[in-house]
């Protein structure tokens, strides 16, 4: 059985291969582990030191700075504009309802302030995937149908 130490280094060394938004995984104060808490949050399982994601980053950021520019916000918590814009294509961020600046929807070019498609393109996705799904499933199941009949007809 692995002492706790042991259970430590184990997750140390996986936890240094998850890298997305720059999570803090090792406790710079004192090596222990970072623990997730909630909204880019995470603080440290042994001393309590607290840290954030460049999700955290952003979004504190943002909430003292209503309306920053993705150039602003980038120069203030050194998260880079393409992470920045990433967040706003995840819905994770939205664009300010005073701002000037939008993204487009992908499929029609409508401006839209988060995500990568305006409601009816999303919505129109969505069906396209679920139609897609249908006719596999469609496919999938009469091929295992006319399997059995043939089956059945020459015993």
């Amino acid at each position: 059985m692995a002492t706790r130490a042991e259970k430590t280094e184990i997750l140390k060394k996986d936890l240094l291969q998850l890298r997305n938004y720059n999570r803090p995984t090792i406790c710079p104060e004192c090596g222990g582990i970072m623990v997730f808490k909630g909204v880019g949050e995470y603080a440290c399982e042994d001393c309590g030191y607290r840290d954030y994601d460049d999700y955290g980053k952003v979004r504190n950021y943002l909430e003292k700075h209503d309306g920053a520019t993705a150039a602003q916000v980038s120069a203030a918590t050194g998260v880079t504009q393409h992470a920045i814009r990433d967040m706003l294509k995840e819905s994770r961020l939205e664009i300010a309802s005073n701002s000037k600046a939008f993204l487009k929807c992908e499929r029609c070019g409508a401006s839209i302030r988060s995500g990568r498609f305006c409601p009816k393109c999303e919505m129109n996705y969505h069906r396209d995937i679920e139609d897609r799904m249908r006719m596999e499933r469609n496919t999938n199941v009469s091929g295992y149908r006319s399997d059995l009949t043939d089956r059945n007809e020459n015993p």
